[in-house]
């Protein structure tokens, strides 16, 4: 049966199906000729709070900051339009909100990151795509900073992609972010994209921009590294525990060669230009870098002088200062990044060559998007 949610002006819509879940809402289509969605949080901690912070962000969509993010195409993020409830304008409903549907100019972030998803689903993905999205991302947190925002629950999840790179995100309602004197705290963090700082924090610990500086490293080195966690490998002495754990622990490739093992399907380190090199070794054992320093290094390497095709696969492309192919080297070992379109038709339970190597490492679980 279509549930009906109203706004507080008294408008309402129909939401049809059920587009997912996660741990405080469950979003649905909207029936409406814009594309929209629709997100429900049947149990927010304080109702009352809950309201008022949706109200503040629909308000503060008519405001110069607001503006400034919403500007441009595709919409770069989901915005929330009108705060809305299910069962009616007084007592007894679930609150939420209607925003922009990603799903209209996007695809889920994850499917960047795997070669299975991006061979089915972004088949002309190249390295420079991901460079692209890379510098996208950097693009959009800088700006989210600039205006006042922190993310705090930056991750996959809750990210979109275009075909050409352009990240876009959702899930505004868990923001930090002021409205006059009143501090609309964030709270939400994600088991391998959270920073250190936050792990194992007492509940309610709110994130601030070195933290999402944080996570922003640990995105980028996934897009860049075939989905590869920076945090990834099992510990050299020791059991494998998380991601959360070795981020603890400081056992990290890029910091330390020796302090984790990584099969041989694991891109190589010098896949990675020099200089975003020395970024991430800042991200995840020193200084961390800005998102507007990212942006920087970020568009430097995505010039296209800065980047060679490999003759055998045009999908292999690298950056100019590997002398050879990496993505043939590990196609080699069976793990190709970057495959050619497969021209076979999909079956539904097939597995690309080299997948099991690959998921082993990356951990990804698969499409979650529109959950948390």
């Amino acid at each position: 049966m279509a549930l009906t949610v109203v706004s507080g002006s008294g408008h309402t819509w129909q939401l049809t199906e059920r587009i997912g879940s996660g741990s405080e809402g469950v979003v649905y289509a909207v029936d409406d000729a814009r594309p929209l969605v629709a997100k429900l949080v049947p149990d927010p901690l304080d109702p009352a709070a809950y309201r008022r912070r949706i109200a503040r962000l629909v308000r503060q969509r008519r405001e110069p900051r607001a503006v400034r993010l919403l500007s441009g195409t595709p919409t770069r993020v989901a915005w929330p339009l009108a705060g809305v409830r299910a069962g009616g304008p007084g007592g007894g409903g679930v609150d939420g909100y209607v925003m922009t549907d990603m799903r209209h100019a996007h695809q889920p972030f994850t499917h960047l990151l795997t070669p299975q998803s991006r061979q089915a689903l972004l088949p002309h993905a190249t390295w420079a795509t991901a460079l692209a999205a890379a510098l996208s991302l950097a693009q959009l947190l800088a700006d989210l900073h600039a205006e006042g925002y922190v993310v705090g629950d930056l991750k996959p999840d809750n990210l979109w992609v275009d075909a050409h790179g352009r990240v876009g995100i959702a899930d505004v309602d868990s923001w930090q972010f002021t409205d006059g004197n009143e501090v609309f705290p964030g709270r939400m963090g994600s088991p391998g994209h959270t920073a250190p700082e936050r792990i194992g924090a007492p509940a309610g610990t709110a994130p601030d921009r070195a933290s999402d500086e944080f996570v922003l490293a640990v995105l980028v080195h996934e897009l860049l590294m075939c989905g590869l966690h920076p945090f990834a490998g099992h510990p050299a002495s020791g059991d494998y525990l998380s991601y959360d754990d070795n981020v603890l622990h400081g056992r990290c490739r890029l910091l330390d060669r020796a302090a984790v093992v990584l099969p041989r399907s694991a891109p190589p380190l010098d896949l990675l230009p020099r200089r975003l090199a020395t970024l991430f070794r800042a991200a995840f054992g020193g200084v961390r870098p800005a998102a507007s320093t990212w942006v920087e290094a970020l568009a430097a390497e995505a010039d296209p002088a800065r980047l060679r095709t490999c003759r055998r696969n045009p999908l292999h492309v690298h950056t100019a200062e590997r002398p050879w192919c990496p993505w043939c080297d590990l196609a080699e070992r069976g793990a190709d990044g970057y495959p050619a379109p497969d021209p076979r038709p999909r079956s539904s339970g097939g597995a690309t060559p080299g997948a099991k190597d690959t998921k082993d490492v990356t951990g990804m679980k698969g499409n979650t998007a529109w959950q948390r």
